[in-house]
């Protein structure tokens, strides 16, 4: 089945503009207090879990979720203007933006009455953080190879294997994961897949640290033995989570975090260039801006399609992909641009910590998110070429 592609050219209405403001003020003030330096690379990856009660009292988290739940019934293109400011300014806002992005959106489409109205108030207030728990050793970003088990017994299910690349999972509080209940058939490999709501304190998880070059935990492998889920932890379909998995990556794969998290070496390199750079740094500062225009363009056209109901799933797996290999490339751009530059420039200092810093996350952006050979793979299915 071929797809349509189709960006519309979507305009922000005037209470994105409103909100952008109230967003500026107040990363300005958090700031100002010290909660975090936005030109200090790292502070975006941490995990602040008073700054996510502080956001979540703002109502900017649950932004698009019915009201009875927590929400505030906003739209998607809202959500989008308060994620791009918090990616801009580096806001340490991992605590709660993968329930915020797409955990909640699932639970609101597949958990039961009780576990909604229990767990998303939660998530709205800043309360909790969620893992993904999708890839495994040896299978990568490939979803429907995975092994990992849920066998049934009495009163729920028993979970044995274990998932890697688990942003976030030696603090989160829950984790979404997918774990095989049947075997696949030979007609569909994406049968028997089910997808499970897993308290993180459960007996028999085990969370081993996957260390970046840059010193810090991100990533983990988390291991499960004889864990139980409870039957009404059990999000949707038993075998067909794939349907959701893929509705989910449009939420995952789109946003403008997707090719902001090395944004600081670009704001970085502006001050450092001054006011009026040479020929050779305005030339290749203003290429660097029109790519990043164009991935915005394209990242608010997706936010335009889920406000619409749409699930773009391609669209999403082109705008990661062109992201991650945009935001990777940058640090080394930037070194060439400022290769040139005298030493006792003011801010030269802060650009070199800051592009050793994204040179070493660098890697790790591709495997977040989904693989680029991955993502290629869903692009060239839904253009019809496989």
């Amino acid at each position: 089945m071929t797809v349509n592609l189709n960006f519309d050219p979507i305009r922000l209405p005037p209470e994105c503009q409103a909100l952008r403001a109230e967003a500026r003020a107040f990363l300005a003030e958090e700031i100002a207090t010290g909660t975090f330096d936005p030109h200090r690379p790292g502070d975006g990856d941490s995990h602040d879990r008073a700054f996510s009660r502080r956001v979540g009292a703002r109502g900017w988290i649950g932004m698009t979720w019915p009201r009875p739940y927590g929400g505030h019934e906003r739209s998607h293109l809202e959500r989008y203007v308060v994620t791009e400011e918090f990616r801009a300014a580096n806001a340490p806002d991992h605590f709660h933006f993968v329930a915020d992005r797409q955990s909640g959106p699932i639970l609101l489409k597949y958990a039961p009455e009780h576990v909604k109205k229990d767990i998303l108030p939660r998530i709205c207030r800043g309360e909790l953080c969620f893992a993904i728990g999708m890839s495994e050793p040896g299978s990568g970003s490939d979803l429907f190879a995975a092994k990992a088990k849920a066998s049934k017994v009495d009163g729920g299910w028993r979970i044995n294997g274990s998932k890697i690349w688990t942003t976030s999972a030696h603090v989160a509080d829950y984790m979404l994961a997918l774990f095989r209940t049947s075997p696949p058939s030979k007609e569909n490999r994406r049968h028997g897949l089910t997808q499970f709501l897993v308290d993180m304190k459960s007996p028999g998880i085990a969370v081993n640290p996957i260390y970046q070059m840059t010193g810090q935990r991100g990533f983990n492998e988390v291991v499960f033995v004889d864990a139980f889920v409870p039957d009404d932890y059990v999000m949707g379909e038993i075998d067909g989570a794939w349907k959701q998995a893929t509705s989910e990556l449009a939420y995952e794969r789109s946003g403008p975090e997707r090719f902001l998290e090395t944004f600081y070496v670009l704001v970085g390199l502006i001050r450092a260039l001054g006011p009026q750079p040479d020929l050779r740094g305005a030339e290749g500062l203003g290429r660097l801006v029109a790519q990043l225009h164009t991935l915005r363009r394209m990242s608010v056209s997706v936010a335009g399609m889920l406000q619409a109901g749409k699930e773009p799933v391609v669209e999403g797996s082109i705008v990661k992909d062109l992201g991650t290999l945009w935001e990777q490339k940058l640090p080394g751009r930037v070194r060439e641009l400022a290769a040139f530059l005298e030493p006792e420039i003011i801010n030269r200092a802060p650009l070199a910590d800051q592009l050793a810093f994204a040179t070493m996350i660098a890697p790790k952006l591709t495997i977040q998110g989904g693989t680029t050979e991955i993502l290629r793979g869903i692009i060239a299915r839904g253009l019809g070429l496989r």
